[in-house]
Protein backbone atom coordinates (compact mmCIF):
# COMPACT_ATOMS: atom_id res chain seq x y z
CA UNK A 1 0.00 0.00 0.00
CA UNK A 2 2.98 2.28 0.00
CA UNK A 3 2.40 3.61 3.85
CA UNK A 4 3.85 0.33 5.38
CA UNK A 5 1.58 -1.43 7.67
CA UNK A 6 2.27 -1.72 11.36
CA UNK A 7 4.64 -5.03 13.17
CA UNK A 8 3.26 -5.29 16.50
CA UNK A 9 1.07 -7.53 18.18
CA UNK A 10 -2.55 -8.21 16.75
CA UNK A 11 -4.75 -5.70 18.60
CA UNK A 12 -2.66 -3.15 18.65
CA UNK A 13 -5.15 -0.29 18.86
CA UNK A 14 -4.95 4.07 17.91
CA UNK A 15 -6.97 7.11 19.29
CA UNK A 16 -8.48 4.73 22.56
CA UNK A 17 -6.63 6.61 25.87
CA UNK A 18 -9.62 5.56 28.02
CA UNK A 19 -9.42 2.53 30.22
CA UNK A 20 -12.26 0.45 28.82
CA UNK A 21 -10.70 1.32 24.39
CA UNK A 22 -7.77 -1.51 25.19
CA UNK A 23 -9.57 -4.60 26.15
CA UNK A 24 -12.48 -3.96 23.92
CA UNK A 25 -10.28 -3.40 20.90
CA UNK A 26 -8.40 -6.31 21.77
CA UNK A 27 -11.50 -8.50 22.14
CA UNK A 28 -12.87 -7.31 18.63
CA UNK A 29 -9.22 -7.78 17.32
CA UNK A 30 -9.21 -11.45 18.56
CA UNK A 31 -12.72 -11.54 16.61
CA UNK A 32 -11.65 -10.33 13.93
CA UNK A 33 -8.32 -12.34 13.38
CA UNK A 34 -10.87 -16.20 14.15
CA UNK A 35 -13.68 -14.63 11.80
CA UNK A 36 -10.45 -14.58 8.88
CA UNK A 37 -9.22 -17.61 9.82
CA UNK A 38 -12.41 -18.99 9.15
CA UNK A 39 -12.64 -17.44 5.81
CA UNK A 40 -9.28 -19.27 4.61
CA UNK A 41 -7.86 -22.36 4.11
CA UNK A 42 -4.34 -21.03 5.83
CA UNK A 43 -2.99 -18.15 7.03
CA UNK A 44 0.80 -18.68 8.43
CA UNK A 45 2.10 -15.22 9.87
CA UNK A 46 -1.27 -12.79 11.08
CA UNK A 47 -0.57 -8.99 12.15
CA UNK A 48 -4.25 -6.63 12.80
CA UNK A 49 -4.25 -2.91 13.86
CA UNK A 50 -7.67 -1.27 14.80
CA UNK A 51 -7.86 2.19 14.63
CA UNK A 52 -10.89 3.77 16.96
CA UNK A 53 -11.89 4.07 20.53
CA UNK A 54 -14.17 1.83 22.64
CA UNK A 55 -17.08 5.26 22.76
CA UNK A 56 -16.98 4.48 19.25
CA UNK A 57 -17.00 0.94 19.28
CA UNK A 58 -20.08 0.75 21.63
CA UNK A 59 -22.51 3.29 19.11
CA UNK A 60 -20.86 0.66 16.68
CA UNK A 61 -18.53 2.12 14.42
CA UNK A 62 -14.87 0.91 13.65
CA UNK A 63 -12.78 3.73 12.21
CA UNK A 64 -10.53 0.91 10.38
CA UNK A 65 -8.46 -1.95 10.09
CA UNK A 66 -5.22 -2.62 8.74
CA UNK A 67 -3.55 -6.13 8.86
CA UNK A 68 -0.52 -8.21 7.67
CA UNK A 69 -1.07 -11.55 6.44
CA UNK A 70 2.24 -13.68 5.35
CA UNK A 71 1.14 -17.61 3.81
CA UNK A 72 -2.29 -17.14 2.98
CA UNK A 73 -4.78 -19.61 0.90
CA UNK A 74 -7.68 -18.34 0.26
CA UNK A 75 -10.27 -20.56 -2.13
CA UNK A 76 -7.18 -21.89 -3.60
CA UNK A 77 -5.28 -18.77 -4.13
CA UNK A 78 -1.87 -18.99 -2.58
CA UNK A 79 -0.27 -15.47 -1.51
CA UNK A 80 2.49 -14.74 -0.41
CA UNK A 81 1.83 -11.53 1.18
CA UNK A 82 -1.34 -9.57 1.46
CA UNK A 83 -1.93 -6.07 2.90
CA UNK A 84 -5.07 -4.40 3.69
CA UNK A 85 -6.66 -1.06 5.01
CA UNK A 86 -10.34 -0.66 5.43
CA UNK A 87 -12.23 1.99 5.62
CA UNK A 88 -14.24 3.28 8.51
CA UNK A 89 -16.75 0.16 9.16
CA UNK A 90 -20.06 -0.74 11.49
CA UNK A 91 -19.59 -3.72 13.84
CA UNK A 92 -22.05 -5.73 16.03
CA UNK A 93 -20.59 -5.74 19.45
CA UNK A 94 -23.39 -7.19 21.18
CA UNK A 95 -22.58 -10.53 19.30
CA UNK A 96 -19.14 -10.37 19.40
CA UNK A 97 -18.99 -10.01 23.38
CA UNK A 98 -21.88 -13.21 24.11
CA UNK A 99 -19.20 -15.25 21.79
CA UNK A 100 -16.72 -13.55 20.59
CA UNK A 101 -18.49 -14.12 16.88
CA UNK A 102 -17.41 -10.94 14.40
CA UNK A 103 -20.38 -9.71 12.73
CA UNK A 104 -20.68 -6.66 9.64
CA UNK A 105 -23.46 -4.58 9.80
CA UNK A 106 -22.95 -3.05 6.17
CA UNK A 107 -20.59 -3.45 2.83
CA UNK A 108 -17.02 -1.58 3.83
CA UNK A 109 -13.80 -0.36 0.84
CA UNK A 110 -10.48 -1.91 1.08
CA UNK A 111 -7.85 -0.96 -0.15
CA UNK A 112 -4.31 -2.99 -0.37
CA UNK A 113 -1.66 -5.04 -2.03
CA UNK A 114 -1.47 -8.69 -2.78
CA UNK A 115 1.50 -10.61 -3.60
CA UNK A 116 2.15 -13.73 -5.35
CA UNK A 117 5.53 -15.62 -5.87
CA UNK A 118 5.88 -17.70 -9.08
CA UNK A 119 5.66 -20.98 -7.20
CA UNK A 120 2.55 -20.16 -5.49
CA UNK A 121 1.14 -18.48 -8.67
CA UNK A 122 1.50 -21.28 -10.82
CA UNK A 123 0.71 -24.06 -7.90
CA UNK A 124 -2.75 -22.05 -7.99
CA UNK A 125 -3.12 -22.22 -11.90
CA UNK A 126 -2.83 -26.08 -11.77
CA UNK A 127 -5.21 -26.69 -8.54
CA UNK A 128 -9.29 -27.04 -9.17
CA UNK A 129 -10.67 -23.89 -9.36
CA UNK A 130 -8.24 -22.26 -10.86
CA UNK A 131 -6.79 -24.73 -13.17
CA UNK A 132 -9.95 -24.23 -15.49
CA UNK A 133 -8.67 -20.31 -15.62
CA UNK A 134 -5.29 -21.54 -16.31
CA UNK A 135 -5.74 -23.79 -19.29
CA UNK A 136 -8.23 -21.08 -20.72
CA UNK A 137 -5.68 -18.57 -20.76
CA UNK A 138 -3.32 -21.19 -22.41
CA UNK A 139 -5.89 -21.34 -25.01
CA UNK A 140 -6.81 -17.78 -25.56
CA UNK A 141 -3.01 -16.50 -25.75
CA UNK A 142 -1.34 -19.64 -27.64
CA UNK A 143 -4.26 -22.08 -29.20
CA UNK A 144 -2.55 -24.74 -26.35
CA UNK A 145 -5.07 -26.70 -24.55
CA UNK A 146 -3.38 -27.25 -21.09
CA UNK A 147 -1.22 -25.02 -18.90
CA UNK A 148 1.62 -26.97 -16.63
CA UNK A 149 2.59 -23.93 -14.69
CA UNK A 150 4.74 -20.69 -14.90
CA UNK A 151 7.43 -18.97 -13.95
CA UNK A 152 8.71 -15.67 -13.85
CA UNK A 153 11.55 -13.63 -15.86
CA UNK A 154 12.10 -10.09 -15.50
CA UNK A 155 8.94 -8.63 -15.79
CA UNK A 156 7.34 -11.10 -17.77
CA UNK A 157 5.30 -14.51 -17.00
CA UNK A 158 6.59 -17.38 -19.11
CA UNK A 159 3.44 -19.80 -19.41
CA UNK A 160 4.55 -23.35 -19.67
CA UNK A 161 2.69 -26.73 -21.09
CA UNK A 162 2.80 -29.20 -23.39
CA UNK A 163 1.29 -29.91 -27.00
CA UNK A 164 -1.68 -32.71 -27.57
CA UNK A 165 1.86 -34.71 -28.80
CA UNK A 166 4.09 -33.92 -25.36
CA UNK A 167 6.02 -31.03 -27.20
CA UNK A 168 6.97 -28.64 -24.61
CA UNK A 169 6.10 -25.27 -25.10
CA UNK A 170 6.97 -21.87 -23.60
CA UNK A 171 5.79 -18.48 -23.93
CA UNK A 172 6.37 -14.56 -22.39
CA UNK A 173 3.70 -12.42 -21.60
CA UNK A 174 2.87 -9.09 -20.23
CA UNK A 175 0.27 -8.58 -17.41
CA UNK A 176 -1.74 -5.81 -17.79
CA UNK A 177 -4.81 -3.41 -16.63
CA UNK A 178 -7.46 -2.03 -18.78
CA UNK A 179 -10.42 -0.45 -17.11
CA UNK A 180 -9.18 -1.78 -13.56
CA UNK A 181 -9.33 -5.40 -14.69
CA UNK A 182 -6.07 -7.82 -15.33
CA UNK A 183 -5.17 -8.58 -18.66
CA UNK A 184 -2.32 -11.04 -19.92
CA UNK A 185 -0.43 -9.83 -23.74
CA UNK A 186 1.23 -12.80 -25.08
CA UNK A 187 4.57 -10.66 -26.70
CA UNK A 188 4.94 -13.26 -29.92
CA UNK A 189 2.58 -11.89 -32.13
CA UNK A 190 -0.45 -14.37 -33.44
CA UNK A 191 -0.90 -16.02 -37.21
CA UNK A 192 -2.00 -12.70 -38.20
CA UNK A 193 0.75 -10.34 -36.93
CA UNK A 194 -1.50 -9.07 -33.85
CA UNK A 195 -0.41 -10.06 -30.24
CA UNK A 196 -3.24 -12.27 -28.61
CA UNK A 197 -4.82 -10.71 -25.59
CA UNK A 198 -6.20 -12.55 -23.02
CA UNK A 199 -8.42 -10.62 -19.95
CA UNK A 200 -8.65 -12.56 -16.89
CA UNK A 201 -12.33 -12.87 -15.46
CA UNK A 202 -13.39 -9.47 -13.49
CA UNK A 203 -15.68 -8.82 -10.12
CA UNK A 204 -17.49 -6.44 -10.30
CA UNK A 205 -16.25 -5.43 -6.83
CA UNK A 206 -12.76 -5.60 -7.50
CA UNK A 207 -10.57 -2.62 -8.88
CA UNK A 208 -7.08 -3.07 -9.71
CA UNK A 209 -5.04 0.05 -9.61
CA UNK A 210 -1.48 -1.13 -10.60
CA UNK A 211 -0.01 -4.48 -11.43
CA UNK A 212 4.07 -4.62 -11.41
CA UNK A 213 6.01 -7.80 -12.13
CA UNK A 214 9.66 -7.86 -10.96
CA UNK A 215 12.08 -9.67 -8.52
CA UNK A 216 10.60 -13.14 -8.80
CA UNK A 217 6.84 -11.81 -7.49
CA UNK A 218 3.76 -11.00 -9.41
CA UNK A 219 2.18 -7.73 -7.19
CA UNK A 220 -1.19 -6.08 -7.53
CA UNK A 221 -2.69 -3.20 -5.99
CA UNK A 222 -5.97 -2.24 -5.64
CA UNK A 223 -9.55 -1.61 -4.32
CA UNK A 224 -12.25 -3.89 -3.29
CA UNK A 225 -16.40 -3.70 -1.92
CA UNK A 226 -16.56 -6.29 0.82
CA UNK A 227 -19.77 -7.50 1.62
CA UNK A 228 -21.44 -8.51 4.86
Amino acid sequence: MGDGLPHGPIGGERGSDDGAGGPVLRLLARGLELWLRQQCEAIEDLQIQLEGSAVQLVRGRLEGVRLQARGVVFQQLRFERVELRSAPMQVRMGPLLRSQTFRLDHPFEITGTVVFSAEGLSHSLRTPPWSALGDALAEDLLGESALSGLRLEGDRLILCGATAQQHPWERPTRLLIEEGALVLQAMEDGPEGVANVAHLPRDANIQFDQAQVGSGVVELQGRARVST
